[in-house]
């Protein structure tokens, strides 16, 4: 570190407060100068521009020991600091210096002085003397990197300190009145803005053989890239590549390794990580990092070494990226292969001889770190011939195989749960690119084997404390995954062999299995990885089973009820982020693979009310699910019992299924913004079908293999699927239809039209835009398809405005009944208030009663019969002197006419055995007459 004081300087406190030099002549220093003190004389301040115009003065001989002592003076002078306002002159005095050390070397002693003096920290007597002088300050630290030219050692190391003492400042030791420090940061900040990085990356070429000086300055390069700006500037320099060439220079103290790893993690973390990668991708710097760690893999054994190991390991992973890195060539590849497999696959490479990996912490983090570069590299092909000669599947199996209980293992039981997921993740990634090698290690059989372990009860705690051991804690739910994953992997290769070979070994079966099972141990702790092996199961079988009906048959109906139970989830599942989506699109691919075309299934399909929950699902309207829905559902309607489960579905508000898919067609025309009016009417009848993406697109001739905007039309949006659908179920008879149906049902029914006229008005603009005139014939011809297409687009505008008419007259019609209801409501209720109202006059004034029941009376006589016949009786049915509007009892008791006489259906109840006086008054009960029975007759035989 540098001093505060200058070793030619020694200052002791004398009584007063002043400070006495030892120095033969008292120069004065800037930190003890008081304002009494300057009025007084006691001290002059330094004149800079008097010491720059003396070093620059060439013509006089005894120019050197003036020039020497002037700027010893100075160092003297601000052994405390320099201020920022000097900052400027005194590192062009420091430049003077530097030009003259090729004739006069002396000068680099005090060029070491001052360099040394920068390392404290600057001073400032006004606070915005750090903005005021920011310019030439950051120009003035940039000098520092020039001044390593100058060869030589003591001085660079001195530089080298220097700038190490921005990041490590020392306040001073004294006082200096009238200043005050820096901010601490600010020299830091002025080496980014003066490029000071960029200097010191260029100064590594003056130092191939200098150790010391290289270490020096890596330390400073290990500072400065610490910060974002300093790191950019340094890859503009091809720090990486630079530094990386030479790791393996040979070095005694093991500083040199460490230094430049650490400036290329910060070199990769802080600025372009692609263009970095870019540098170390070249032949030079992997060779270098491939015997670097060689050599730390075999002969590394203390804990740092391991560490300085692993971290090149990351540092080569992150360049393996790069597929244009010549891994391969540096035969680097090979080297990694062999250090991943030598532990489970006996070799006889001397690399290896007598190596073994213990169950340390850093070592456990190197066959991670192996088994994750094995994957990347696996993505350049020209490596698979690596692998297999490497014995790499083999290798990785050795992991998938049960825990043998009382076997010692160089790993702990939580190590060894880790590396085997590893090994197994790591299978998904290399397995499907040496098929053979996987079918020579009876990779299917180990596969379900595995599995079938999976299933069991058998005592085993997971510990589930790593990344692939996610969920999977206190069960093999993790292992389980991570197994689908492979298997899946193999199944989605379509190799015919791997497959058959499968399901010769009953996997469909197994895997119908473990779905039910994982059905019934789900939990709400395990429940998103569940869904990730559910989701794993169906894709695999669907792989199985695609274009295989026999394989279709052994899912049969035990997979159709696992489809079924996926498709009855609770709809709001599918928002809770877990799974629940991707598990419902494996499960529509399910459908797709392994129900469709086998009828058995289909039937079973049918039976349980597949469709019904199929309609329910594209109710949700989610458009990520509809296209596939609608698929399944075309497909579906090839079976003939189809027609009546989709025609009896039911929705809320009652809605049907002809309805849903049409109310999804006018959802999907909105969005793809069709023309249509406000009734859903045609306006464009040219182009009826044209979206706003194929208005703005201009049409461009295009081969005849290419299919144009209107072709793809077809297959980027979901009104083919409408169409074919409804023509399955016969546009003719689909219920549950409003006229705003009609309408819409106007425009599918002729989507085929419209979209053939649509490609022929194609055909016809390439035409023009080719220049080409066709001949009469097929001129005529086009002018008939289009005007044809045209006619077709009116007749179904025509036809959608008459049902509009239609619906509105029948619109006013209906209006029309409802008023009529009103009105006759309206006037039974005038009737009822009017008859209240009598009845109220009748029953509070008696004139008024006597009034109605003479127009009573009146009324009975005028509607009496007039004309009497002969000896007949006329029997009188009022009652006199009642005083009542109302009219009498139903049942009257004639006193002339005895019951027993006239007989009748009354003439055995109650109600005939009442006599009913006719007196003055109101009507009154009697006591029943009591019958005396008449003496029987005989009868004569």
């Amino acid at each position: 570190m540098a001093t505060a004081e200058s070793p030619a300087t020694v200052e002791g406190p004398v009584p007063g407060g002043r400070i006495k030099s030892s120095s033969p002549r008292p120069i004065p220093v800037i930190g003890v100068v008081t304002e009494d003190e300057d009025a007084q004389g006691a001290s002059k301040p330094m004149d800079l521009n008097r010491v720059i115009r003396l070093l620059e003065e060439t013509k006089k001989v005894d120019l050197k020991e003036k020039q020497l002592l002037s700027v010893k003076k100075l160092v003297q002078y601000y052994q405390n600091g320099f201020p920022l306002r000097d900052i400027a002159q005194i590192f062009k005095i420091l430049n003077l210096c530097a030009g003259k050390i090729k004739n006069w070397p002396s000068f680099i002693e005090p060029i070491q002085d001052i360099v040394k003096l920068c390392g404290l920290p600057f001073l400032k007597k006004k606070v915005s003397d750090e903005i005021t002088y920011a310019e030439d300050t950051a120009n003035s630290i940039a000098l520092l990197g020039d001044l390593m030219k100058i060869p030589s050692s003591e001085l660079r190391i001195q530089i080298c300190k220097c700038i190490v003492d921005f990041y490590h400042a020392e306040p001073p030791k004294k006082h200096i009145p009238g200043y005050q420090q820096a901010n601490s940061t600010y020299k830091i900040q002025m080496a980014e803005v003066g490029g000071l990085a960029e200097t010191m990356v260029q100064s590594l070429a003056l130092l191939k053989n200098q150790l010391v000086e290289k270490l020096w300055v890596l330390k400073v390069l290990q500072h400065l890239s610490t910060s974002e700006v300093n790191c950019t500037l340094m890859m503009k320099a091809q720090a990486a590549s630079s530094i990386c060439a030479h790791l393996n220079d040979p070095d005694p103290s093991g500083q040199l390794l460490f230094r430049s790893s650490e400036i290329l993690w910060n070199l990769l973390e802080k600025s372009s990580k692609e263009e970095i990668i870019q540098q170390l991708s070249n032949l030079e710097c992997l060779l270098a990092l491939k015997e670097v760690f060689n050599h730390l893999f075999i002969r590394g054994f203390s804990h740092y070494d391991r560490q300085l190991r692993n971290d090149i390991l990351v540092i080569t992973t992150i360049i393996a990226q790069n597929a244009e890195a010549p891994m391969i060539e540096s035969g680097f590849t090979r080297d990694l292969i062999l250090f991943t497999t030598f532990n489970e696959v006996k070799s006889q490479d001397p690399l290896v001889k007598g190596l073994k990996l213990s169950n340390s912490y850093e070592d456990f983090e190197l066959k991670k770190l192996l088994f994750n570069i094995i994957v990347i590299l696996s993505k350049d092909l020209p490596t698979v011939q690596l692998l297999i000669g490497g014995r790499l599947v083999l290798a990785l199996f050795t992991y998938l195989k049960r825990p043998e209980k009382h076997k010692i293992s160089d790993w702990s039981p939580a190590q060894y749960e880790e590396l085997q997921l590893h090994a197994i993740a790591t299978l998904s990634s290399v397995a499907p690119l040496v098929i053979e090698e996987y079918m020579l290690c009876q990779g299917n059989a180990r596969v379900l084997a595995f599995l079938e372990w999976c299933e069991t009860e058998d005592s085993f705690f997971s510990h589930g404390n790593s990344f692939h051991g996610t969920g999977g804690r206190g069960n093999k739910f993790a292992h389980m995954r991570y197994t689908l994953r492979l298997l899946r992997a193999m199944v989605y290769l379509g190799d015919a062999t791997v497959n058959q070979d499968l399901c010769e070994k009953r996997a469909i079966q197994q895997l119908i299995g473990i779905f039910k099972n994982t059905i019934s141990k789900c939990n709400d702790k395990e429940e998103a990885i569940v869904l990730e092996i559910q989701s794993d199961i169906l894709l695999t079988l669907t792989g199985l089973c695609e274009n295989n009906v026999s394989r279709k048959e052994i899912f049969g109906t035990e997979g159709v009820d696992l489809i079924l139970h996926v498709l009855k989830t609770d709809p709001k599942k599918f928002q809770s982020g877990l799974g629940y989506n991707v598990l419902l699109f494996s499960t529509l691919d399910s459908i797709w693979c392994c129900v469709l075309a086998c009828y058995s299934s289909e039937d079973y399909f049918l039976e349980k009310e597949g469709i019904f929950l199929l309609l329910d699902l594209l109710a949700l309207n989610q458009k990520k699910f509809c296209n596939l829905i609608l698929g399944i559902m075309v497909e579906f309607c090839d079976n003939p019992k189809t027609t009546a489960h989709v025609n009896a579905w039911r929705g809320k508000k009652d809605q049907t299924a002809a309805s849903l898919l049409i109310k999804l067609w006018r959802k999907e025309e909105k969005e793809l913004g069709v023309k249509r009016d406000k009734c859903g009417i045609i306006i464009d009848t040219k182009k009826p079908l044209f979206t706003s993406f194929q208005e703005e697109q201009k049409i461009v001739p295009l081969p005849a293999n290419c299919p144009s905007l209107a072709v793809m039309d077809v297959a980027e949006n979901i009104r083919a699927k409408i169409y074919a659908v409804l023509g399955k179920l016969d546009f003719e008879n689909l219920p549950g239809l409003s006229t705003e149906d009609f309408v819409t049902l106007c425009i599918i029914h002729r989507y085929l039209d419209f979209k053939v006229g649509e490609i022929w008005n194609e055909i016809c603009e390439e035409i023009k835009l080719e220049k080409l005139k066709p001949v009469t014939a097929d001129k005529n011809i086009l002018e008939v398809i289009t005007t044809a297409s045209e006619n077709i687009g009116k007749m179904v505008a025509s036809l959608q405005r008459e049902m509009i008419e239609n619906q509105a007259r029948q619109d006013v019609q209906n209006e029309q009944k409802v008023y009529a209801k009103i009105q006759v409501t309206h006037k039974q209720r005038e009737l009822a208030n009017k008859s209240w109202e009598n009845f109220l006059a009748r029953t509070s004034n008696a004139k008024t009663l006597k009034k109605a029941k003479r127009l009573q009376e009146k009324a009975i006589e005028s509607s009496r019969y007039r004309e009497r016949l002969p000896n007949t009786i006329f029997h009188q049915t009022d009652i006199k002197g009642l005083n009542t509007t109302v009219p009498s009892g139903r049942v009257v008791t004639v006193a002339s006419t005895p019951p027993q006489l006239v007989g009748g259906p009354l003439a055995d109840t109650d109600i005939a055995l009442k006599r009913l006086p006719i007196r003055g008054g109101a009507l009154q009960r009697v006591k029943a007459v009591k019958i005396v029975a008449e003496p029987q007759k005989s009868v004569p035989t």
